[in-house]
C-alpha cells in the first residue's frame, strides 16, 4: 500500500502524520510519502524522522487590507494555482492508494485534487472548531477525523465526521503520578505545579511567571514547581538572580522529560494548543489554560473553552493575566482537592488514548474501500 500524509506549519500538524506513518509501516509495511509547504518546518522534521518529502509552493491568506497584505494574497492566490499543478505531478509520480491530510495549507491542494481522481482521502484537525483548510477539505474529504464529540456539530457532514482523538506519544502513559514523582525526586507530600507556554516560551507570560515565582518563594513554597521557560530562560533567571529562589521552585529552559513530569503534577498551566490538550486529556490533568491570543483564528481559545465548559479546566486570556492572578488560581485549585478531582475526571473523560489506533482503523477500512 502506498499512503501520502501532507501536512505543515506547526509541529501540531506534523508529528501526528509521522506517529501515523510509523504505524502503518510498522503493521502493514506501507510505502510512505510526505507532501509539505515549500519552507515550511516540515522540511526539517520529516527527513529527520527518515521519511521522503515532496514540498508545494503554498501560503497563507493575511486577513487585512494593508499594501503589504494585499501584495502578499495577491502572491497566495498564484501560489494556489501554481500548487495544484505540482500537487497533480507529486500524484502522477507516487500513485498513492491513500491520501492523508493533517493540518497545514499544504494539505489543500494535495487532499483536494486527490479527492478529484476519485483517491480515497481522508483529513485529520486536532482543534476543537476546524480552520480554514480543514472546513474546506471537509467538503470533499471521504473522511474527518477530529479530537472531541463537540466538533461533529461544525461540519456540514457529519455522516462523514469520526471522533478519533490526537495522537499522544506511549512515554505519557509509561508512569502513574507516583512513578513520576518518585523519578523526579519528590520525596514529600506537597503537591506539583508544571507550567509551560510552547516549546519557545512567551515573553509576556513569562515574565508573569517571574513575578509568580516571587510569590511562591515569598510564601515559603507550598508546593513543587517545575517552569519550562523555553527562549526566554536566560531572562528570567536574570531577573530572579540573587532572590535565592527555594530548590522545589525550578526553571527549565526545555522540559525534555515531559512525559513524566505531566504525569507527577497536580495541576498544569499552559496555552491552548491542540496538541497539549490532547496530551492533558489523554492522562486527565486539571489545567489552568491561558490562550496565546497570537494565533490564526483564535483556535486556542476555541479549544480552551471547550474543556472549560466540560469542567475540566479554568481559562484565563492573556490581556487580564498576571503573575498575582495566576498564582492566587494556583492556591485556589491546590487548596480545593475535590475540586481537582471532578476536573481531572472531566479531562479524562475527554480524553481518547488510543486515538492513533482509532485513526489507524479509520484509515485502513477507508483504504480498503468500507
Amino acid at each position: 500500500m502506498k499512503i501520502l500524509f501532507t501536512c505543515g506549519g506547526t509541529a501540531g500538524h506534523i508529528n501526528p502524520a509521522v506517529a501515523l506513518a510509523r504505524l502503518f509501516q510498522e503493521r502493514s509495511g506501507a510505502e510512505v510519502l510526505f507532501v509539505g509547504a515549500k519552507g515550511g518546518m516540515e522540511e526539517r522534521l520529516v527527513p529527520k524522522e527518515g521519511f521522503a518529502l515532496e514540498t508545494v509552493t503554498i501560503s497563507s491568506f493575511w486577513r487585512s487590507v494593508s499594501p503589504a497584505s494585499i501584495k502578499h494574497n495577491l502572491t497566495t492566490v498564484r501560489n494556489l494555482s501554481v500548487s495544484r499543478k505540482e500537487a497533480n505531478r507529486i500524484l502522477d509520480d507516487f500513485q498513492p492508494d491513500l491520501v492523508v491530510g493533517t493540518g497545514g495549507y499544504a494539505s489543500y491542494p494535495v487532499v483536494h485534487e486527490a479527492a478529484k481522481r476519485g483517491i480515497p482521502t481522508a483529513v485529520h484537525d486536532s482543534n476543537a472548531v476546524p480552520g480554514l483548510t480543514t472546513k474546506r477539505l471537509a467538503k470533499v474529504a471521504d473522511r474527518v477525523m477530529v479530537g472531541y464529540e463537540a466538533s461533529r456539530a461544525h461540519y456540514q457532514h457529519p455522516e462523514r465526521v469520526v471522533v478519533t482523538g490526537t495522537p499522544v506519544r506511549g512515554d505519557f502513559f509509561k508512569l502513574d503520578r507516583q512513578q513520576a514523582r518518585a523519578a523526579l525526586g519528590i520525596t514529600d507530600d506537597r503537591p506539583l505545579v508544571l507550567s509551560y507556554w510552547g516549546s519557545l516560551g512567551a515573553e509576556g507570560m513569562n515574565q508573569h511567571m517571574t513575578e509568580y515565582l516571587r510569590l511562591a518563594a515569598a510564601d515559603g513554597a507550598p508546593f513543587h514547581h517545575i517552569h519550562g521557560a523555553g527562549r526566554d530562560f536566560a531572562a528570567m533567571t536574570k531577573a530572579l538572580e540573587g532572590e535565592a529562589l527555594p530548590k522545589d521552585l525550578e526553571i527549565r529552559e526545555y522540559i525534555y522529560d515531559m512525559p513524566t513530569v505531566m504525569q507527577a503534577a497536580d495541576l498544569v498551566l499552559c496555552r491552548g494548543g491542540a496538541s497539549t490538550l490532547s496530551e492533558l486529556t489523554a492522562i486527565g490533568k486539571p489545567a489552568v489554560i491561558v490562550p496565546s491570543p497570537y494565533v490564526t483564528n483564535n483556535h486556542q481559545e476555541k479549544n480552551a473553552n471547550v474543556l472549560a465548559q466540560a469542567g475540566g479546566a479554568v481559562v484565563l486570556l492573556e490581556p487580564v493575566c498576571s503573575g498575582a492572578l495566576l498564582y492566587k488560581t494556583t492556591k485556589e485549585l491546590l487548596a480545593d482537592a475535590p475540586r481537582r478531582e471532578r476536573m481531572a475526571k472531566a479531562m479524562a473523560d475527554m480524553g481518547i488514548p488510543d486515538a492513533a489506533e482509532k485513526i489507524y482503523e479509520t484509515l485502513a477500512e477507508l483504504a480498503k474501500g468500507e
